[in-house]
């Protein structure tokens, strides 16, 4: 006979029960099967054998993020805070041409040397100092385009001497859509975006816009980033 005080036995036992209740069960003598049920003294055993004996396999599932899309895009180390922000801007709205993109900022430090509170002349007004002349990053002169400027940076609660605010204007500006286009279009060469920016900005001087361009074009380096 099995002595359920022996370890052996009591494992044997209750594998036996197991099978044997699952049997009845699903053959339909649940009643058979509860006759059979240990005594009180094997049932105290049973959780014993089930923590000592019938281990539990844990599955840890670690959830992986996905790859993030990479995208390639242009990088400018050398360039300075305020020439950065156009630069990522100009790609962010769908420049993708370095020398499109060269052009841009060759006429911009032309222009401004890229600082959005220069008026005409070389003095910080701020938009709402500046009496005379050009105003921003591409020298905004005209009464329409100077007050243009004013407006869309109240319609967008921006500031108009932030060059946040420049840019934005700047590439939803009619006289920039005219040309945008073309500007999208790649292959051409810097002298074709230069006929092109001068439709736009309307320059009367061209100063040293061209070598400008070229020096971008030469600083410009690829690099792979997250889209």
């Amino acid at each position: 006979m099995c002595d359920l005080r022996d370890t052996g036995c009591r494992i044997l036992f209750y594998h036996m029960l197991k099978a044997f209740t699952l049997a009845t069960v699903f053959g339909g003598s649940v009643a058979a099967s509860l006759t059979l049920l240990p005594t009180r003294a094997a049932a105290e055993t049973l959780p014993e054998l089930i923590s000592k004996d019938e281990s539990v396999n844990e599955v840890v599932i670690q959830e992986v993020a996905p790859e993030k899309p990479k995208e390639t895009r242009l990088v400018c180390k050398s360039c300075n805070v305020n020439e950065t922000i156009v630069l990522d801007r100009l790609q962010d709205h769908g420049l993708k041409d370095p020398k499109a993109i060269a052009t841009i900022m060759g006429n911009i430090r032309q222009e401004s040397t890229f600082i959005p509170e220069i008026c005409e002349g070389g003095a910080r007004t701020g938009y709402h100092r500046c009496r005379r002349g050009g105003f921003g990053l591409i020298q905004w002169t005209s009464v329409n385009r100077f007050l243009g400027l004013g407006k869309y940076a109240r319609k967008i609660n921006g500031d108009p001497s932030s060059i946040h605010t420049q840019l934005s204007y700047l590439l939803e500006e009619g006289d920039w859509k005219m040309i945008e286009t073309r500007m999208f279009e790649p292959g051409k060469t810097i002298n074709d975006y230069m006929r092109l920016a001068r439709k736009w900005i309307r320059w009367g001087h061209h100063g040293s816009r061209t070598a400008y361009a070229y020096d971008y074009l030469k600083r410009f380096a690829t690099a792979e980033t997250e889209a």
